[in-house]
């Protein structure tokens, strides 16, 4: 796999892996852990240098294990995590960027991750508590100490991007983005173009919609985020059946998967971006990665860039409690 660099100086593979999946949010979690050991070493084995993971994706257990299976080739990777939440009790019970947690996070996270830096820390969300500067400051600290390589920012609105950037460097903002989530091209992905700022793809997949796994029948449990949110509402999904009909075609024509299209649209809006799909299974970790020997044309692109204006989309990307914690 080639490589990308987000903010002209963290070299990372062209395309990441979301390793939350591996801890939460997708239905029951996995019971081997040696089993998802051996699917993020063989992440590398496939390309793969770029892993995220969070403190809050567990709580704690998904450092853990990024940690545990990355040490014996930590010098080959770049593993990103993130900072701003208040967890108690193994709950996140809300938002905070404070400078002294800001730092009590990374003590500990360094600890799971079994390393001596942090490549890339992301404040996970914005805390309108805790002035952007301030947050910035101290990941500036870090960085100094040696204890971060890079600051980085998720879900944030472009003029809070500017802000921070201007009192530490961002080196990569993190939010939803895909064929059909496209609400960072209005403001934020101009505002990082212009200040040569990298951007990282969540949910590139939509959450695995867009792959074609996902079906007016399907059902998802109560540990499986998608059961809250309203896009995934059975309604929803038929009526968006045909983008990824539409996807699908494309797909069979290019002789690749309907989520390789996906990914490959991606990695054709700017080389500044590097997606991070997530999955707990090595297939689908080669099939992610070979998407970069996707080639589309000029009508192609074009094509794909209309679909959702011209078939809409149906359903929010997140329920209103969480669509209030972006965009800030």
């Amino acid at each position: 796999m080639h490589t990308r660099t987000l903010g002209g100086s963290l070299e990372v593979s062209a395309i990441g892996l979301g390793c939350m999946g591996m801890s939460q949010s997708y239905g029951p979690n996995p019971g081997d852990r040696a089993e998802m050991v051996r699917v993020l070493r063989t992440a590398l084995d496939s390309g793969v240098t770029f892993f995220d993971t969070a403190e809050v994706y567990g709580p704690y257990a998904n450092e853990d294990l990024v940690g545990e299976a990355l040490e014996p080739v930590r010098d080959q990777v770049v593993i990103a995590t993130k900072f701003g939440w208040q967890i108690e009790s193994g709950k996140s019970i809300g938002l905070n960027s404070r400078p002294e947690q800001i730092r009590r996070v990374a003590e500990e996270s360094l600890k799971r991750l079994r390393t001596d830096v942090i490549d890339l820390f992301y404040q996970h969300r914005v805390d309108p508590s805790v002035p952007i500067e301030d947050v910035a400051g101290t990941v500036g600290e870090l960085v100094q100490e040696g204890k971060v390589r890079h600051f980085g920012l998720s879900e944030a609105s472009a003029a809070t991007i500017r802000r921070a950037h201007t009192a530490f460097p961002v080196t990569a903002v993190q939010s939803e983005y895909s064929l059909w989530t496209r609400d960072p091209e209005p403001e934020v992905l101009p505002t990082l173009w212009e200040l040569g700022i990298g951007f990282v793809p969540f949910s590139p997949l939509g959450k695995g919609f867009l792959t074609g796994t996902v079906g007016a029948t399907t059902t998802f449990g109560g540990a499986d985020i998608r059961s809250s949110i309203p896009r995934f509402q059975q309604q929803n999904r038929i009526a968006n059946r045909a983008l990824v009909e539409a996807i699908a075609e494309l797909a069979r024509s290019k002789e690749s998967t309907p989520g390789q299209i996906a990914l490959a649209w991606l990695l054709a809006q700017n080389p500044g971006i590097v997606p991070i799909p997530g999955t707990r299974r090595s297939p689908r970790i080669e099939e992610n990665s070979s998407s970069t020997t996707v080639a589309l044309s000029a009508d192609n692109l074009h094509d794909l860039d209309s679909l959702a204006k011209r078939l809409g989309v149906a359903g929010d990307r997140y329920n209103p409690q969480h669509l209030a914690l972006v965009g800030r």
